[in-house]
């Protein structure tokens, strides 16, 4: 179970940012009303993605093949004359010459059971190709789905700093309003208030926007309109990096399509051998003369004859296992590049966790207590309003480099722990 990244905020105006956060000009207008968490996004996604059910319709149809492989090929009837006589006094008549026959029969080219089996697994690769590649896209789509909300959780908490500094400039400008009043401030005590706010409600309106790009950008994969989320992202921990190769090998989608494409390679390489001996045709066939003559039956058989082994069956034969030999080298390449993103992902993420740790321990705190003496200085007279404002700044800014560092994190682990097929959702289930 994941537990959440604490995010350092303003301790007043929390109500007030959450009611200003519900009423968004472009987002209320969403039909979503139940916020989003991360599990129904991901749930909704692959219910809804037309790009997965596309997928599917690709593996049925492949399915379709795998029965038609295994058959024998459609018999043929066939149906003439014989022996017709062309001149004469007999010409051109049936029944009179003792050779004539009218001939009816059926044809039928026999593929030996051990050749059928081989099709038939062939058709099952195929099949098993085409799975792989949903699969693909089923992570995709979930790694996909995992950043937009990701992105719309942290551009939500953004939002609710930059509303909490508005409100705390608020309190600011009306503070000292009074002091002037009470002869206390100067009016370039007013002014710089006044500066200050618009300054900051200008980085509201368009933390405003990011947040409500990004729920756009979430109902794209959801495939349906998204009003808010709920809950916080998980911590950035996978076990992706510790699974032993020979189960990576079986959830990782490139690795899957690698070996899957080895499978097509060596069932198609025995369906070539298989084909180095002709199919015979079988035929039987019923003769009609005369009524004064007997009728008869015929029975043959075509036996082709490969007279240039070498340079057509060998040929495909040799074909085939040099694309067994291609695919077996790009799962070797596959294997190389999935395990180098891993352990680079890993390591971003490794290195991002010690940043947010060290930046909570010394930029927040720093900025903290920058503001508490500014803060200090001012009501005791010895600071000015500008400093105060400045350290107010500070402090928003460093929160805000801890958000977006979180977020980068967040990103980096979203990349790592989605590449990988969840063991209850592979096809089928």
């Amino acid at each position: 179970m994941h537990s959440s990244i604490t995010v350092p905020v303003f301790r007043h105006g929390r109500k007030r940012a959450l009611a200003f956060l519900l009423l968004l000009g472009g987002v209320k207008a969403f039909a979503q009303e139940t916020p989003l968490t991360l599990d129904a996004a991901l749930q909704s996604a692959t219910d809804r993605s037309a790009s997965m059910q596309a997928a599917q319709s690709s593996v049925r149809a492949s399915s379709q093949g795998v029965i038609r492989a295994g058959q024998l090929p459609d018999p043929t009837l066939k149906a003439g004359i014989d022996n017709l006589p062309v001149n004469g006094s007999q010409g051109f008549t049936i029944g009179q010459d003792f050779m004539t026959m009218r001939r009816v029969g059926i044809e039928q080219e026999w593929v030996s059971p051990e050749k059928r089996r081989l099709r038939t697994a062939l058709a099952n690769q195929e099949v098993d190709r085409e799975r792989s590649g949903y699969l693909a896209q089923l992570v995709n789509v979930r790694e996909q789905t995992a950043t937009a909300w990701l992105n719309a959780a942290y551009a939500k908490q953004s939002l609710l700093l930059q509303q909490e500094l508005v409100d705390h400039m608020v309190h600011e400008l009306a503070a000292t309003q009074a002091s002037y009043r009470g002869a206390k401030a100067s009016a370039a005590d007013v002014t710089q208030a006044q500066f200050m706010l618009a300054q900051t409600r200008d980085q509201l309106l368009k933390a405003q926007q990011v947040l409500q790009t990004a729920l756009i950008g979430l109902s794209r994969w959801t495939a349906a309109p998204i009003s808010d989320i709920s809950g916080d992202p998980p911590a950035p921990t996978s076990v992706v990096a510790s699974l032993p190769p020979d189960e990576l090998k079986r959830v990782e989608p490139a690795l899957i399509s690698a070996s899957s494409e080895i499978a097509v390679a060596d069932a198609d390489t025995a369906v070539a051998q298989s084909n180095r001996n002709p199919n015979w045709t079988w035929e039987v066939s019923y003769q009609q003369r005369g009524g004064q003559y007997s009728n008869m039956v015929s029975v043959g058989v075509s036996i082709p004859i490969p007279l240039n082994r070498r340079d057509r069956q060998d040929r495909d034969t040799a074909e085939k296992s040099e694309l067994g030999t291609k695919a077996r080298l790009m799962y070797e390449d596959a294997q190389r590049q999935v395990d180098a993103d891993i352990r680079t992902l890993s390591a971003t993420l490794a290195s991002g966790r010690d940043r947010v740790a060290n930046l909570n321990t010394s930029l927040v705190p720093a900025a903290d207590q920058r503001l508490q003496l500014s803060t200090a200085a001012y009501r005791a007279g010895t600071g000015s309003l500008a400093d105060t404002f400045a350290a107010k700044r500070a402090v928003l800014d460093a929160r805000l480099q801890v958000l977006d560092l979180q977020r980068d994190v967040s990103l980096t682990w979203a990349q790592l722990e989605y590449q990988i097929v969840p063991p209850s959702m592979t096809y089928g289930q």
